[in-house]
Order: structure tokens, then sequence, then C-alpha cells
């Protein structure tokens, strides 16, 4: 019985678990282990709203080891320290308990097949003071950890609010990168500031005295998007209240402060940058050919380059489609192929004649909780269509759903479903502590 280790359960990795342990771990033909050193995946997509206090983590998280219980895989809890390909086995660093004691030592899980589902972590680029100063969202408690600072800045600048209204005490949240993630952030804080601001947790005006920023590189915001729709996000952030400079390049971040290239300075109380992602460290550190963003070279059949036995998928993986070019970092990509993966590692052999197509089914954005835009590729006649407004904001919901039904199934996809909608009407819409 061959032994299939996957590495990260993240939107690719979980699902690629979930569906080899169905159709193999139950009928006894592998053994499927999920390794992460998180105990339960939050899907990467919402981090956003978890940074807003839109969603709790508690109520949206999938425990790995329920999940695996239920799907036939195993999960191990680690660190990955490094691969050993030629022993075929991962080096798990030791488990520590948050006082520090130790609940596991160091170990080693070998592996007849090894995929890598590592995801992507924040690209600083260079900027000077951008390490030291920012806050990032590629994992739950960087979210938690923004969220509690907005919701302090926002009582503290208050409180020096109310005893000097004249002084123009507020909060500056400066957002470096206009892609997906800095303006779906950017609208939920300003839906979370009046939340918080109607609820009395601070004395602020949500629109004068929290300052958001976005600051773009590029001409456009959303540049993934079409012209139109980008432009269309743009005057929807402005209409909110948030600034938003395009062609503004950072130049270094200092710790109250964002400075641009042209040398001016933006004050900032909480930095979020949000410019651009790369593979983990590890990645380039396996001996294996990687790209400038260590990204993993990958064959059509998604095996790394110079060795069968290993495959990689999703934001670790550089794979350039025949059709569509260089795939984008999104879910979508992942959730495709988690299922090309889960069909050629359950053929022996397949592996080296299949070939991954990718199919991009479009992109859509929220811009808050009662407007997103985007584009649906494919849907009419191959064409492409820009939607906007409450269908658009459908849509984006639907994604998470769908996400959702690829690892429970229709019916506890449904369930979960009615859960957040009765949760929506029983409680505010953001957490206010």
């Amino acid at each position: 019985m061959q032994t299939i280790v996957i590495v990260g359960g993240g939107a690719g990795g979980l699902e690629l678990a979930t569906r080899l342990g169905d159709s193999m771990g139950k009928a006894g033909s592998a053994r499927v282990i999920l390794v992460d050193r998180w105990p339960a995946h939050f899907w990467k997509p919402l981090l956003h709203t978890l940074a807003s206090g839109k969603r709790d983590a508690q109520g949206t998280e999938i425990d790995y080891a329920a999940q695996a219980c239920e799907h036939g895989f195993e999960f191990a809890r680690g660190e990955v320290l490094g691969v050993d390909r030629d022993a075929r086995c991962i080096r798990l660093a030791p488990w520590l308990a948050d006082d520090g004691a130790e609940v596991l030592p160091a170990r080693a899980i070998g592996y007849d097949k090894l995929v890598l589902a590592l995801g992507s972590v924040t690209n600083f680029f260079g900027v000077p003071g951008a390490a030291e100063h920012v806050l990032t969202l590629d994992d739950v408690p960087q979210a938690e950890a923004f969220r509690q600072r907005f919701i302090d800045g926002c009582i503290q600048a208050g409180a020096r609010h109310a005893a000097d209204p004249e002084a123009g005490h507020g909060i500056d949240i400066v957002i470096v990168g206009g892609g997906a993630t800095g303006v779906e952030l950017a609208a939920e804080l300003s839906h979370s500031a009046r939340t918080l601001a109607r609820y009395k947790v601070h004395a602020l005006d949500p629109v004068r005295n929290v300052r958001i920023r976005i600051l773009e590189r590029g001409s456009l915001l959303l540049p993934h998007l079409h012209p139109r729709l980008s432009k269309r996000a743009a005057r929807h952030l402005r209409s909110l209240g948030i600034k938003v400079l395009t062609d503004c390049a950072v130049a270094r971040v200092e710790p109250h402060a964002v400075v641009d290239s042209e040398g001016s300075s933006y004050p900032s109380t909480i930095t979020l940058w949000a410019a651009g992602v790369e593979a983990p460290a590890m990645c380039a550190g396996l001996g294996l050919t990687v790209n400038r963003l260590r990204q993993i070279a990958v064959t059509p059949s998604l095996q790394a380059v110079g060795d069968q036995n290993l495959f990689a998928l999703g934001d670790c993986a550089s794979f350039t489609c025949p059709i569509k070019g260089k795939l984008p970092p999104r879910a979508q990509a992942a959730h495709q192929q988690a299922m090309f993966l889960a069909q050629v590692l359950a053929r022996p052999g397949a592996a080296g004649s299949a070939v991954f197509a990718y199919r991009d089914y479009g992109s859509l954005v929220s811009l808050g909780p009662l407007a997103a835009v985007g584009v649906l590729s494919g849907t009419i006649g191959g064409r492409k269509v820009q939607v906007g407004g409450a269908l658009a904001r459908w849509l984006y919901s639907m994604m998470y759903r769908k996400h959702l039904m690829a690892l429970h199934g229709f019916a506890r996809m449904a369930a979960r479903t009615l859960a957040d909608w009765i949760g929506d009407r029983i409680s505010p819409s953001v957490k206010l502590h």
C-alpha cells in the first residue's frame, strides 16, 4: 500500500486529501496523510473578513482531524523543516505547546508520493522597513492580530477625540496594494468602522476620523479586471470615504508612516501589506527548479521537474498553461489542480501522460456587504460577461459555498449556509471586541 503525503491544508491541499481519502483511503489502496502546522483550515480568500471582524474564525474553520476521520485520511500536525528526496521522507519540527512544553518531538514521515500544497506568503519586494513595520494576511493569527489592532486603535483614538474634538484625532489605515485583498479589506473596514460607531465601541466619525488609504503602484486598482470594472470599484471605494492613490510606488515603510517614491509621506497607525505573494522559503531549499518567486517548476502533469515522486499545486507551483499562460494565484486554480491530481494519483502510471488544463471561470471581488464586481468567463458563447451590484455579490458568496460543497457535500454545505443566515440575524454584523 503506497503512502501519499500532502503538505499544506489550504484550498487545494485539503480538497485533494478529502478526495483521495474518499477514493483510496477508505478502500485501503493507499495511506493518505495531510500535514499542516495549524489544527484547522480557513479558506484564505476570506481572511479579509476575519481581519475586519465580519467573520468569526471558530465558526468558519474546519478541523483537520474531524475531516480526516470522516473522509478516510490521516492528519499529522507539525511544521515541515525539509524534505529528504533521496530517502523519501519529510522532517517535522517538534510540536510545542503555548507554554513552550514539547507535545511531540521532531519526527519524520515517509512517502511514496509527495504533494506540496504550501500556498504563498507575502512578498515585500525588498522595500526597506516593510517586513518590520507592516501587518500581513497570510493566516488566521495574522488576520486576528490586525482585527485586534484595528479595534484597539479605534477605541484609543476615540478617547483622544472625545477629550479634544478639535484636534482631529483619528486612526490612519494604509493598505499597500490595490489587488483583490487590499480592495476587499478596505471596503470591509469601512463597514466595520460604521458598525463599531453605531454600537458605541468608539467615539469616532467613521468617515472623517477613520482614514483608510489604498496605495497602488499601477495606474488602476484590480489590474486583472477590465479597466471599466477597476474604475467602478475605485468610485465605490471613494464613495465610502476611502482614499485611492494609484501610480504610487512605496519607497519605504516607517513605524508610523509610509513614504512613496516621490517623497510623499502618509501617516499610518496600521499598515497592511497586500502588494504581492511568493512561495514559502522552504521551496527554494529542495534542490528543485524554482522561479524568481520561489515557485516550483512543474510539468504538465504537475510533477516537479527532476523528481517524478513529487508534485506541487496551487500558489507554490509554477505552471504555465499552453492556452491560458501563467496561472493566477486564485483558489479556483488550486481547486482544479486538486481535482486533477486526485485522478492522476488514483491511477498508477497516469502521471507520465496526464496533462492539466486550466479553465478560467472568471474573477469576482467583494466591495463590502452589498456590492461586488467581476467578470464571468465562458458562460455565454465562450464570452466574458462583466457583472456588478447585487448579482455579483450573490455570485461572490457562492464561491465559498462551492468550496464547502467540495469538502462536505451538498447537505452539510446547505446546513452551514442556514446556520450562517441565522447567525447574521441574531448577532452584530461585526465582532465588537
